[in-house]
């Protein structure tokens, strides 16, 4: 994570200074420009640190688990939330993988609309790889 923030500065800066004549990273041999990040429209974002731990809840407010963890695929193009449902003080819990488009994450709380507890209890259990 802090390689990627490092990374992100890195390019803000470099596009200020640079401006359209920003330097080109290369990657496999491919070259790729850097591009601009919008960091004024970030800084309003939902932290990581923030949404994991949060209780998540259906359209009618009815708590239906909490957020255990947030995965990004190993090519960097999918977000997922990691949810636990069901359990008592981290015993017995049942992790499902939700795609992070289908919450909705606000000052107040995390949403899943249109599900129940019955139905994440129901999906495929989410295991992490052990290596």
């Amino acid at each position: 994570m802090k390689k990627i923030a490092l990374m992100t500065a890195t390019a803000a800066v470099a596009t200020v200074l640079f401006g359209a004549n920003a330097p080109q990273s290369f990657a496999q041999g491919a070259p790729q420009t850097i591009s601009v990040v919008e960091v004024k429209a970030l800084s309003n974002g939902f932290r990581s640190s923030k949404i994991v731990g949060s209780t998540v809840v259906n359209d009618a407010k009815e708590t239906i688990g909490k957020v255990n963890d947030l995965i990004i695929s190993q090519d960097g193009r999918s977000l997922y939330a990691v949810l636990s449902v069901g359990g008592f003080l981290g015993m017995g819990d049942h992790l499902v993988l939700v795609p992070y488009g289908r919450i909705k994450v606000t000052a107040k709380d995390v949403e899943l609309a249109g599900a129940t507890k019955e139905q994440l209890k129901a999906m495929a259990e989410f295991k992490y790889a052990t290596n």
